[in-house]
C-alpha cells in the first residue's frame, strides 16, 4: 500500500484519501472543528492546517507577511510557507506533512483558536458541552492565552427552538455548518442553512419549516460545540459523571451500534450515542433509536405477578408450576412464544426448555408491530432481534421450513380459538395483535406463564409474570437483519427484583422437574449452537467494532 509521512511516520493511504482521513484512520488526531468521516469537505474552519514540504529541487510556496518585531516595537516584512488544510489535500505516494513538527502550522493553530474565542461566550459552567467540547480541548492543545480583544463581542441570538428536539444557542456557534451538511446529505432535508456573512454568521432554519426530520438529533450529535442541544438532554447531566457501555439499539432490526451513556451513583441512563461501525450504522442513528434508552427504566415489570398481584419470585414460580402442571402428559398442547425483543441467549434458553425438555413442537414469536422505515437507517421490523430468533431454532434442531419454526402470533390465537393448546410460556411483552384479543384468547387457556421485562400486554394477559432483565441490565447478543451477530454490554444494575430471562427460564424449568443447570451465561452460551451468539463465531460474524478515540465516541468512556 503507498504511503505518506507525517510528521516523520510512514501512514498508509488509500485512493482518494485526503491527509486527515488517512491520519483518522490511523489514530493521529489532526485538530478540527468541520470535518467529518461522514460528510462532504467544507474546509471553513481551517484548524487543520498543515505544511507541506515540496519535493526536492522544488521552491516552496511562500506568503509575504507582517510580523511583530519586539525589539523595534513595530511590524516587519517576513515571509511563511501557505499552509494547506489537511481535510481538502488528497494524498499523493511519498507526500510529507508536517503537523505537530512544523512552528509555522502551531502558529496557525493558536491563531484560529484565538479568532473562534473571540465572540464566544465563556458560559462552559452551563452549557451542555463542558466536558467533551473541541473549543475547551483545543485551548489547552493550541493556545492558552487569554483573550487580548477588550471591545465587546458580537451578541446573538440564545435558546432559538429549532423544532421539537433541538435548541441552538448562535452565540456559541462556530459556523462549521456540520449540521447544514449533514441533514442535506443524510437526512436528504435540507432545513439547515447559513445566513448573514463574517462575525454575524448563524444557522438558521428555512421559512416556515421546523428541523424535525427523523434525524435531527444527530445533528445536534455532530456539533463540536455546544451551539446545537438536545431538549431530551439539556440541563440533565454532566459527561464527566458518566460511563458509556457499548450497546446494540433496541429500536429496530437495524441494529446499529451505540454508547449507552449512564451515571452508576444514581443507576440511571441518559443518552444514546451512535458507535461507529461502517458495516451496520456507520456514523449514524435515527431519533428514535437515540431516544430507545429510556426503555431500559420506563414501562419495566419490576416485581412479579400472580394473578395481577404483586408477589414474591418463590410465591411466582410456585404459582408457575402449579398453573403448568399437566405439561408433562400434554407437552402437545403446550405453545412457546419466543421474543423478537430479547437477546439470543434468552431465547435460547427457552427453546430449550420448551423443545428439548418439555418435547413442545409449537413455537411463535412475539415483538412489535412494523413500523415506519427509511433508506438510511430505520427498518420496518421494529425488534432488534427477530432474525435471532429464526437463527436459534434453526441452528438447534428446527431446520428451514419446519414446522417447528416460530410462527406469528396471529396463529397462535387462531390455535387457541381452534382448542389446540391449553398452555403458553412466552418471552417478552411486546405484541403485534391487537391487545385485548390476545388477552381474550389466553384467558381460556389453563396456564399462561411469562416472562418479560416490560408491564406489556403480554404481561398483563399471563397468569402468572416473572420480572426479566431490560436489554440494558444484562448482556446479551442480537442478530440484525443482515444477519451480523453482534453484542450488548450491560450498563444498569437491575432494577426490583428483576433477573436475566435466561436465569429465569432456568429456575422456571428446574421448578418443573427438569434438568436446566444453567448457572452463568458462559454456560448457556456454551450450549448454544456455533455462530449464534457474538464472541463465539470468526470475526465476520461478530461484528462489534472497538471504542473509537476520536470525536465520534464522544469523551464520556
Amino acid at each position: 500500500m503507498t504511503t505518506i509521512k507525517i510528521d516523520g511516520r510512514e501512514i498508509p493511504f488509500e485512493p482518494g484519501d485526503t491527509v486527515i482521513r488517512a491520519a483518522h484512520r490511523a489514530g493521529i488526531d489532526i485538530p478540527h472543528y468541520c470535518w467529518h468521516p461522514g460528510l462532504s469537505v467544507a474546509a471553513n474552519c481551517r484548524m487543520c492546517l498543515v505544511e507541506l514540504p515540496p519535493p526536492p529541487g522544488r521552491p516552496a510556496m511562500q506568503l509575504d507577511i507582517l510580523r511583530w518585531d519586539e525589539a523595534k516595537q513595530d511590524y516587519v516584512p517576513a515571509r511563511k510557507p501557505k499552509l494547506q488544510p489537511a481535510c481538502q489535500v488528497a494524498c499523493a505516494p511519498g507526500m510529507e506533512v508536517l503537523s505537530e513538527s512544523s512552528e509555522h502550522v502551531a502558529e496557525a493553530r493558536s491563531a484560529v483558536q484565538e479568532l473562534l474565542l473571540l465572540n464566544h461566550p465563556v458560559d462552559c459552567p452551563i452549557c451542555d458541552q463542558a466536558g467533551e467540547c473541541r473549543l475547551q480541548d483545543y485551548w489547552l492543545e493550541h493556545q492558552r492565552k487569554g483573550k487580548r480583544m477588550r471591545q465587546e463581542v458580537v451578541h446573538k441570538p440564545k435558546a432559538v427552538v429549532f423544532g421539537p428536539t433541538i435548541v441552538y444557542d448562535a452565540e456559541r456557534c462556530i459556523i462549521c455548518t456540520r449540521c447544514v451538511r449533514f441533514s442535506d446529505e443524510v437526512a436528504k432535508d435540507p432545513v439547515l442553512d447559513v445566513r448573514e456573512r463574517g462575525n454575524l454568521n448563524e444557522i438558521t432554519v428555512s421559512p416556515g419549516r421546523q428541523l424535525d426530520h427523523d434525524y435531527t438529533l444527530m445533528t445536534e450529535h455532530v456539533c463540536p460545540v455546544g451551539a446545537l442541544t438536545s431538549i431530551d438532554f439539556r440541563f440533565k447531566a454532566r459527561v464527566w459523571f458518566l460511563r458509556s457501555a457499548r450497546t446494540v439499539c433496541q429500536g429496530c432490526a437495524t441494529g446499529c451500534n451505540a454508547f449507552l451513556d449512564y451515571d452508576p451513583r444514581n443507576n440511571t441512563p441518559y443518552r444514546h450515542r451512535p458507535r461507529e461501525n461502517m458495516a451496520v450504522n456507520t456514523y449514524w442513528m435515527c431519533d428514535t433509536g437515540m431516544l430507545s434508552y429510556k426503555r431500559a427504566v420506563e414501562g419495566r415489570l419490576l416485581s412479579a405477578l400472580v394473578g395481577g398481584d404483586d408477589a414474591t419470585l418463590t410465591d411466582a414460580l410456585a404459582a408457575a408450576k402449579e398453573q403448568l402442571a399437566g405439561i408433562k402428559e400434554s407437552p402437545g398442547r403446550v405453545a412457546i412464544v419466543l421474543s423478537a425483543q430479547h437477546p439470543t441467549e434468552d431465547n435460547f434458553a427457552l427453546y430449550q426448555l420448551g423443545r428439548t425438555f418439555i418435547g413442545a413442537t409449537d413455537f411463535f414469536v412475539s415483538g412489535k408491530p412494523l413500523g415506519k422505515a427509511d433508506d438510511i437507517l430505520m427498518s420496518a421490523d421494529k425488534n432488534p432481534n427477530t432474525r435471532g430468533v429464526m437463527e436459534i431454532v434453526e441452528a438447534a434442531g428446527g431446520g428451514s421450513g419446519s414446522a417447528t419454526q416460530p410462527r406469528p402470533l396471529a396463529d397462535l390465537l387462531e390455535g387457541i380459538a381452534a382448542g389446540k393448546y391449553s398452555y403458553v410460556i412466552a418471552l417478552g411483552s411486546d405484541l403485534e395483535v391487537d391487545p385485548a384479543e390476545a388477552q381474550k384468547a389466553l384467558s381460556r387457556l389453563k396456564g399462561v406463564v411469562t416472562i418479560a421485562a416490560h408491564d406489556g400486554p403480554l404481561a398483563k394477559a399471563a397468569h402468572v409474570a416473572l420480572p426479566a432483565s431490560a436489554w440494558a441490565e444484562a448482556e446479551g447478543s442480537y442478530v440484525n437483519k443482515k444477519g451480523l451477530v453482534q453484542r450488548s454490554e450491560r450498563a444498569l444494575n437491575a432494577r426490583g427484583d428483576a433477573r436475566p430471562a435466561w436465569e429465569l427460564v432456568a429456575e422456571l424449568g428446574r421448578k418443573l422437574g427438569y434438568a436446566t443447570g444453567w448457572k452463568t451465561l458462559a454456560e448457556v452460551r456454551r450450549a448454544m449452537p456455533a455462530g449464534t451468539w457474538a464472541g463465539a463465531t470468526a470475526a465476520s460474524h461478530a461484528v462489534q467494532a472497538p471504542v473509537t478515540t476520536t470525536e465520534e465516541s464522544g469523551a464520556s468512556v
